[in-house]
């Protein structure tokens, strides 16, 4: 069974890029828990559920993933699948237009698979209410023919896991967050951890990176893995032309700073975004809607990629009438702060 998972894994992959990139892609996701690097709290609960589901051959409780982008959801339910030993069937909440979508998908799940949908927050209203049924009591009750001879039909479903991802938990409606009998948020990483995924994604791309090289790639990746990856990826191309023959500090340093990635990880969109809140609004507080229009991103962009880290480094923070930018990021920009009145 988990070989056909990870031969499911790799087809879908191949359908999306190149066969060589997506067997690195894959082979950067762990399969077990055990291997699974960071979210530790969540790891000990999950052990804890799935050896309790196993031991009753009942389906996993429906779970809910929530936390901003980058930080290992789709990760987590593809490892959660594993240790079920069952098989998955992958989606997102824009992908299901309408109850006929989330029907055919239903109706190739077995007793215990799972159904995980990605940004489980933008499925239409229609049909978030089917699925209410069919998390609670395992049916759906379809309408079959038109006019006159229509008619209900009643279609029980095998039990199944439901795993949602969302980086905005509050966007979901009560009735629907209420079903998930398992609810976790996923937190940043620390530098250690990053530390430890950059060292192992290092070993897959087969190239070698120094210790103090791999660290200060840790600092600079916002506390998410898919930086960490992606970022991994690029200075691995500065030092392949500068023919070192392993990432070190120095070609770090030199090629985010081309890359503009600062200490801190803060990237162009960030820098314009705190300058335009200092330099026209004296520090805010600003609504949103007003950043975004000024630096031309779309607001959920900002509320979901970019303010989250922000706030979690303390460089903005949230007031009743908006955003401000805080001490620090005046001292991290340096420029000097002279407070409201």
């Amino acid at each position: 069974m988990a070989r056909q998972l990870s031969d499911q894994s790799n087809i879908m992959s191949n359908q999306s890029t190149g066969h060589d990139e997506n067997v690195i892609e894959t082979s950067l996701r762990p399969q077990v828990l055990a291997d699974y690097i960071g979210q530790d709290k969540i790891k000990k609960e999950l052990q804890v559920y799935i050896a309790a589901a196993k031991s009753r051959e009942e389906a996993l409780d429906h779970v809910l993933l929530y936390g901003p982008p980058g930080l290992g959801k789709t990760t987590l339910a593809m490892v959660i699948t594993h240790e079920m030993g069952v098989n998955i069937k992958t989606t997102s909440g824009p992908a299901i237009e309408k109850p006929g979508d989330l029907v055919a998908l239903l109706n190739e799940l077995q007793a215990g698979d799972v159904l995980f949908i990605d940004e489980i927050h933008r499925l239409p209203k229609v049909v978030e209410e089917m699925l209410y049924s069919a998390m609670e009591d395992f049916y759906i009750d379809i309408v079959v023919g038109e006019g006159p001879t229509a008619h209900p039909v009643h279609f029980p479903l095998p039990p199944f896991t439901l795993i949602g991802a969302t980086t905005r938990a509050g966007a979901l409606s009560a009735p629907l967050r209420d079903r998930f009998g398992i609810v976790e948020h996923m937190a940043y990483y620390n530098a250690t951890e990053l530390n430890q995924i950059i060292m192992r994604s290092s070993r897959i791309f087969n190239v070698r990176i120094q210790d103090s090289g791999a660290h200060e790639l840790a600092l600079r990746s916002r506390g998410t893995p898919r930086i960490a990856n992606r970022l991994l990826k690029r200075v691995r191309d500065f030092a392949q032309v500068a023919k070192k023959p392993a990432i070190d500090h120095e070609i770090v340093v030199k090629a985010l700073k081309l890359l503009q990635v600062d200490n801190k990880g803060l990237d162009e969109v960030d820098r314009k975004m705190l300058m335009t809140m200092i330099n026209f609004y004296h520090g805010g507080p600003v609504g949103v809607k007003t950043i975004a229009a000024n630096i031309g991103e779309e607001v959920d962009t900002i509320e979901e990629m970019y303010e989250p880290y922000l706030l979690q480094i303390g460089f903005i923070s949230r007031t009743p009438r908006g955003r401000m930018v805080t001490p620090a990021a005046y001292e991290h920009l340096g420029i000097e702060y002279h407070p409201q009145k």
